[in-house]
């Protein structure tokens, strides 16, 4: 709805930005390529990890493929290629994290899975498959249980190789008679697959989980605060009417605001962060980050308040799209105020994103106090032309004494007049009122944008609270600012 042409429009979005940049050909396999390209292009690590799962399992294939060392494995070694495949993830950190878990369930359900045949074994031929079946039961729903418990989460793939662990173990065991040898071949199978798991994905073009989880931090900062200054500088425009345009899009995207979609995606960082940290602890000292225990459970927190600023954000571009919007000479009158606030806070928030990039503690004392000043300006300016943002109308007074004429003759003509003339003007009042209704609240928007970034500006404080606190705990270098 426009409120100059009072039109609608409905725009279907493409749920693939790729899709949107496709060359104009009716080639599928050029078009394909295409895709292709756009996908490498936005992260190289992709083709690196890729080509890494491949090597590795290369190697473990050679170890069958050539005579000398099938000899010595046998056919167990086809266990190291399925440990392979399982156990390489994108980052190093995910890698030790799940062949951690591959590892100790193999290696518990190895133990059980002997100590329960051996009791089968002692209790005859009759007893040995109940034992072993009961136990299969047993170890299934324990298991099955135990993984959906919260604090267990982390460790559901662990849960689920000492199921089926054990009960190949345990079954070919019985078929072979010797369950011993094996859990022994199955456990050091899985151990050369895990080695050479870990060692293609860490000493080869490493993808670290903490690097990872850095950028993405810094990234969110700076989209959120790009964010924040393309929503006001587009609400402080004279775009030639006085209301903007509302369009309906699929996918709430809007063409001319290209860091509306980096914010949203902030919103949405949350399980990306988390999933990064939890890796991140598994990782041994790298690059930049080179003492042990590093803090990375700070990032997810930071990455927490940071989204209650993007969610101020996203409202104020509510506010925007919003069908009732302020006149533009109303919006202009607080023009500068709200231009300073937004340019300050941004200025601090890329202040803290650069902070943490080049992992850096700056003194901002002096920003912070500018940040403040700019936004109490912006309160004072409301509190001055509070008169603007109010509309009163005084409706006529009905109940005032009505004068007719005595004359019994004229009485019930002038009467059915006097109707008609208050109908009119009833209806004339009740134009008035919805008129007054919709300044009113037009008015009202303005207010709700101000007040929201207000919000964002006081919000600030828990977010310079949360980097100050990560910068100590991760022993940024000092710096005055």
């Amino acid at each position: 709805m426009n409120g100059k042409e009072g039109s609608f429009g409905m725009k279907i979005s493409s749920n693939n930005d790729v899709e949107g940049k496709l060359p104009e050909t009716r080639n599928k396999l050029k078009v394909w390529m295409y895709k292709i390209w756009e996908f490498t292009k936005e992260d190289i690590n992709r083709v690196t990890f890729s080509l890494k799962v491949g090597l590795a399992v290369l190697l473990v294939s050679l170890l069958i493929l050539f005579q000398a060392p099938y000899q010595v494995f046998s056919t167990s070694i086809i266990w190291s290629i399925l440990t392979v495949a399982i156990m390489f993830e994108y980052t190093v950190g995910a890698t030790f994290h799940k062949g951690f878990n591959r590892v100790l369930g193999s290696l518990f359900a190895g133990v059980l899975a002997i100590a329960v045949a051996e009791l089968a074994l002692m209790s005859g031929p009759v007893a040995e498959p109940i034992i072993i079946g009961i136990s299969i039961f047993i170890i299934g729903s324990v298991t099955s249980f135990m993984k959906l418990w919260p604090t267990f989460v982390p460790y559901e793939y662990g849960f689920r190789v000492i199921l089926f662990t054990y009960c190949l173990i345990i079954v070919s065991g019985y078929r072979t008679g010797n369950p011993i040898r094996t859990s022994i071949e199955r456990l050091y199978s899985i151990a050369i697959g895990a080695i050479i798991a870990i060692a293609v994905n860490t000493l080869i073009f490493p993808i670290w989980a903490g690097e990872q989880l850095h950028k993405e931090l810094v990234k969110s900062f700076n989209s959120v605060a790009d964010s924040l200054e393309e929503c006001v500088n587009k609400y402080l425009s004279n775009d030639g009417s006085d209301h903007s345009e509302f369009t309906n899009t699929l996918m709430d995207e809007f063409p001319d605001e290209p860091q509306y979609k980096k914010c949203r995606s902030t919103l949405n960082s949350s399980a990306k962060l988390e999933s990064l940290a939890l890796s991140a602890k598994w990782e041994p000292p790298h690059g930049r980050f080179q003492h042990l225990f590093y803090p990375w459970s700070e990032y997810v927190k930071v990455g927490a308040i940071l989204r209650y600023c993007a969610y101020e954000v996203m409202a104020l571009h509510g506010v925007l799209h919003s069908e009732i919007q302020a006149p533009y000479n109303l919006r202009s009158i607080f023009e500068t105020e709200i231009s300073e606030a937004t340019n300050k806070a941004a200025e601090l928030m890329r202040c803290l994103g650069k902070d943490i990039c080049d992992m850096k503690q700056t003194i901002k004392s002096t920003l912070v106090r500018s940040v403040h000043s700019s936004s109490e300006r912006l309160q004072r300016a409301i509190e001055t032309h509070a008169y603007l943002l109010a509309c009163s109308y005084q409706l006529p007074d009905h109940n005032s004494s009505i004068s007719l004429p005595i004359n019994g003759f004229s009485k019930s003509n002038q009467l059915a007049e006097f109707k008609k003339e208050n109908e009119e003007e009833r209806e004339m009042n009740s134009q008035r009122i919805l008129s007054v209704s919709w300044e009113s609240t037009a008015a009202l928007s303005l207010a709700t944008f101000t007040s929201l970034l207000i919000e964002f500006v006081a919000r600030l404080d828990h977010l310079v609270e949360a980097v100050h606190h990560l910068s100590q705990m991760a022993k940024f270098q000092h710096e005055s600012l």
